[in-house]
């Protein structure tokens, strides 16, 4: 069975950090670029952070550049997100999707995610 799943998520205090990490089972992440993607309650879903398959191409939407950092570890099978410096506003579920169209840029604008994790959620507040 194909799987992609979150962990990490929870409650923080403003200012604060967590780390989310998207495993894989069922297939490798070598091929596949990766992406972030939030959605808060009345909002739609955002592309946060993608990364190519190789981790040399990566990309941030406006409001996460400078605090946010997504990596992978492909012997691991796993990529992750680095959050910092938190606000109120990363409120909502974070999920991560897998494409095997070669664009990080274009699976973080399109959200054409071929296989995607349940999400978890990330609560800022104090």
């Amino acid at each position: 069975q194909l799987q992609l799943v979150e962990s990490g998520g929870g409650l923080v205090q403003p200012g604060g950090s967590l780390r989310l990490s998207c495993a894989a089972s069922g297939f490798t992440l070598d091929d596949y670029v990766i992406g972030w993607f939030r959605q808060a309650p009345g909002k739609e879903r955002e592309g946060v952070s993608c990364i190519s398959s190789s981790g040399a191409s990566t990309h941030y939407t406006d409001s996460v550049k400078g605090r946010f950092t997504i990596s992978r570890d492909n012997a691991k099978n796993t990529v992750y997100l680095q959050m910092n410096s938190l606000k109120p506003e990363d409120t909502a579920l974070y999920s991560c999707a897998a494409t095997e169209i070669p664009s990080a840029f274009r699976l973080c604008s399109q959200g054409d995610g071929k296989y995607w994790g349940q999400g978890i959620q990330v609560t800022v507040s104090s």
